[in-house]
């Protein structure tokens, strides 16, 4: 069983930035592809980014892109993610996921999920 942790996120003002970080439990974390996925309230989870095992490849989603950026640190087992000029329309609780199984952009080909983190960005 992987565990996954988010940590960060919080309130900021329209136009800031914040960091978000996922941890995974496991040794073999550095053989996964890693996703965030975000859900507004009354909407479905969404596709935000991933990173693959390597941390090599990035790919986003285009409400996201040029915004939002991930790395990961292998040693330290944990995936990080920088946004950048937030708006409102960013407000959602932010889940990391582990351990994908296809293009890494749908909720179901992920395996192991955090409880997520909240990023609230005022007008």
């Amino acid at each position: 069983q992987v565990h996954v942790i988010e940590s960060g996120g919080g309130l900021v003002q329209a136009g800031g930035s914040l960091s978000v970080s996922c941890a995974a439990s496991e040794r073999t974390f550095s053989s996964y592809a890693m996703g965030w996925f975000r859900q507004a309230p009354g909407k479905e989870r969404e596709f935000v980014a991933a990173i693959s095992w390597s941390g090599e490849s990035t790919w986003y989603a285009d409400s996201v892109k040029g915004r939002f950026t991930l790395s990961r640190d292998t040693a330290k087992n944990t995936v990080y993610m920088e946004m950048k000029y937030l708006n409102p329309e960013d407000t959602a609780v932010y889940y990391c996921a582990a351990l994908c199984r296809g293009s890494c952009r749908q909720v179901e080909e992920f395996e192991y999920w955090g409880q997520g983190t909240q990023v609230t960005v005022s007008s």
